[in-house]
């Protein structure tokens, strides 16, 4: 299969490396000067010098007689022997549709959970109506009121205001530069994948159907086809899993599918002109749309991934097909990845041919730098290029269970109940009456509100007419219920008023409101921190393919010491095996780079920033800075915690130090002025330098400020006590993992 069918995952080879041999004898006798013209006009991409026209006609004369001796016979018939037939590649139309049924299995697994997904869509746009309608409601108000849609939009608001922030920490004194370098480097690949919004888009799928997945793949149409990272929020719909897994790296085989234009696919892949289906296929589970979105005129590609054992090592593969036409497989590119290094040239002793410097004449080889795609796999790391992050898990299955899932129940109630005071409303609002057949009215003028005259037949009695009395208000039993049952939902999914600002009745200290909101905020602190696991395998398999395919350089802006902007290169040169030499002897082989990932929350809010200014501002009132205070303001700063605590300690430590060099050098000089005025005395001078330092020296230290603790932390500006400002930066924090 080509190179150029290759998918976005997958990286295809620089040209340079799939150079062709060259054929031929070389002739070492040849003036050199052909060699370093062709190196000197060549670039890296050039390819190697071709023999000329008449070396060519040598090769081929020599060649001849061999191939005339290899040639087959004629058959008694006079005709050619046919040529040998070509080898059958290991994926092909046999292996696709084996897989079309593993799909198909997989499908019918996760039939209920397709299902449960698009009705959960229906919830959340609140058109679950649609879902409860029977023929007795069908002319009913069916209110549809927005609790449901609260909790959800409340919980997502948390887990923005948690946005991770990863930072890669060595696991040897080896690597701490190259993780420092990871640490800067990260952020920025993550940004140029809108990591943000794929975050957002992950975490709406989670808080409404149970389950959100990230994909993590290699995509070599970035960067003007020199590749980069693509991270993707997945649709649980079009992803298909081993049932019964619990872990989805213990499936033994995952499908995607996606449905993509006939047109586009023939033209990308050639293979397939008019070879494609007209049927629609049933793979996707479409969600119950409010417009008409036609498929026709698409078929669906399928992204087949598996795990293979080669060589005692568990490596990841890969299918992309459509109906059953193979649009590349790793198994089937065999092809060794090759690179053009230079050589000497030997002669047939096997010595080097030397030119008239004396220096060794050099020729380009093409070597193998790698093993195939068949042998190497897909992706270096072996996984699945997907991570699940359930929220509520459910036993034997990777995923989980929503927002949606725990409080439709409850939403439905409510709605009921809406539904019947509406009704209520109606009635009461809407007054009828009980009127006799022979009562002689007529009643379509009578129910014309506009008509200003009725009409009657004869003498109206009083039971002609009569109207039906219905109640005027609702009991209040039934408001309670109500009210029950929205309190219900809240408590359920822990989204009390105090999470969304509100406060109970009766209570207005700072520091009762932070404790309310602090307990309020464990639930989602408790979800959140589950994702927060699933950024650390995220920034995990953003590693590993920086590892495999960084390979040139490549530029970044990051924020340097200080926020300071600064331009850096870096390539996967310090992620390589590094080789350990020999200890007593013995070769201690290769170690490969690991690092951890400590991951955190991002804080953006306006007042966490106000909080960390004001903090600093209390520090330097404090006297934390002031360097003849840095072993007290050290032991104080210990038992804090608080963002930023490792550069405050850098800076009051080397304040320190600078203060005791400083006295160092003070006392060298009092001891060299004592000298130099013992010196004077003995020539009958009276100098008075030690006297007069020592003043300077005592009157700069009165300067440099009073004792600790003599000033006092001014008010904050939003103009509140320090208590009110601490209770309310722990509310703040509420929701934020710990």
């Amino acid at each position: 299969m080509a190179n150029n069918n290759a998918p976005n995952q997958y990286v295809q080879r620089d040209q340079r490396f799939n150079r062709p041999h060259r054929t031929g004898n070389v002739n070492r006798e040849k003036n050199n000067t052909d060699f370093n013209r062709g190196l000197n006009a060549g670039s890296e991409n050039s390819l190697p010098m071709q023999p000329s026209e008449d070396q060519i006609k040598s090769v081929m004369a020599q060649d001849a007689p061999m191939q005339q001796q290899q040639r087959p016979s004629p058959t008694a018939a006079g005709a050619p022997v046919p040529p040998p037939r070509q080898r059958a590649l290991p994926i092909g139309q046999n292996e696709v549709r084996k897989g079309m049924e593993i799909l198909r299995k997989y499908k019918k697994g996760k039939q209920n959970l397709e299902d449960k997904i698009t009705r959960n869509e229906k919830w959340w746009k609140m058109r679950h109506w649609d879902l409860m309608e029977t023929e007795y409601t069908a002319d009913d108000p069916k209110p549809a009121s927005g609790w449901l849609f609260n909790v959800i939009i409340s919980k997502h608001a948390d887990y923005m205001d948690s946005f991770p922030a990863s930072d890669i920490l060595p696991r040897e004194e080896g690597d701490v530069e190259e993780a420092q370098r990871l640490s800067s480097i990260i952020p920025v690949v993550m940004r140029q994948n809108d990591y943000k919004k794929v975050y957002s888009q992950e975490a709406w799928y989670k808080l409404k159907h149970g389950t959100g997945v990230f994909g993590v793949f290699w995509d070599n149409q970035k960067i003007n086809g020199l590749g980069d990272v693509a991270i993707k929020s997945m649709d649980l719909l079009s992803i298909f899993w081993e049932p019964g897994v619990t872990d989805i790296q213990d499936s033994e085989n995952l499908f995607t599918v996606e449905l993509v234009a006939n047109a586009k696919l023939e033209q990308q892949y050639p293979q397939c002109r008019d070879n494609l289906s007209s049927t629609q296929d049933t793979l996707i589970k479409k969600y119950m749309y409010d417009e008409s979105i036609d498929t026709t005129g698409k078929s669906a590609v399928i992204d087949w991934y598996y795990h293979k054992v080669i060589n005692g090592k568990r490596t990841l593969q890969y299918i992309k097909f459509v109906d059953d036409i193979v649009l590349y497989a790793t198994e089937n590119d065999t092809q060794v990845p090759t690179e053009i290094k230079l050589q000497p040239v030997l002669d047939q002793a096997g010595r080097p041919v030397l030119d008239q410097m004396g220096q060794p004449v050099m020729t380009q080889v093409e070597v193998s730098v790698g093993k195939s795609m068949a042998e190497r796999g897909l992706y270096d790391h072996g996984k699945y290029p997907f991570v699940f992050d359930p929220l509520f898990p459910e036993a034997g299955m990777p995923v989980g269970f929503g927002f949606v899932d725990v409080c439709k129940n409850a939403q439905a109630s409510i709605d009921v109940y809406n539904n019947a005071f509406e009704k209520n409303v109606q009635f009461v609002a809407s007054p009828r009456y009980l009127t006799r057949n022979d009562g002689g009215i007529n009643e379509e003028e009578f129910s014309n509100p506009n008509q200003l005259l009725v009409h009657t037949d004869g003498n109206l009695g009083e039971d002609s007419l009569a109207p039906i009395n219905t109640p005027t208000f609702i009991n209040s039993n039934y408001i309670e219920i109500l009210n029950h049952k929205i309190t219900e939902m809240k408590e359920t999914a822990g989204n009390r008023d105090a999470t969304t600002g509100g406060t109970q009745a009766g209570v207005t200290a700072a520091s009762a409101i932070a404790a309310i909101q602090e307990s309020a905020g464990k639930t989602s602190r408790d979800q959140i921190s589950t994702t927060y696991e699933t950024h650390k395998e995220v920034v995990y398999l953003v590693i590993e393919l920086i590892r495999q395919f960084y390979n040139a350089p490549r530029q970044f802006r990051i924020v340097g010491q200080g926020g300071k902007q600064e331009f850096t290169s870096y390539s996967n040169e310090g992620l390589q095996p590094q080789y350990q030499g020999e200890d007593f002897g013995v070769d201690m082989g290769y170690r490969v780079p690991v690092f951890d990932i400590e991951v955190k929350a991002e804080k953006e809010s306006a007042y966490t920033q106000l909080s960390q200014n004001e903090l600093a501002l209390q520090f330097y009132n404090q006297g934390f800075f002031n360097p003849q205070y840095s072993d007290q303001a050290l032991a104080c700063i210990d038992m804090m915690d608080f963002q930023g605590k490792g550069s405050v300690i850098e800076k009051i430590q080397s304040n320190g130090t600078m203060y005791q060099r400083m006295l160092q050098m003070e006392q060298q000089m009092l001891q060299m002025a004592e000298m130099i005025d013992l010196m004077g005395k003995e020539r009958g001078k009276e100098y008075h330098m030690a006297e007069q330092m020592a003043d300077n020296v005592n009157a700069e230290l009165d300067m440099q400020g009073a004792p600790r603790g003599s000033a006092r932390m001014p008010e904050t500006s939003l103009g509140e006590s320090e208590i009110t400002a601490s209770a309310r930066e722990r509310a703040n924090n509420a929701t934020t993992p710990r």
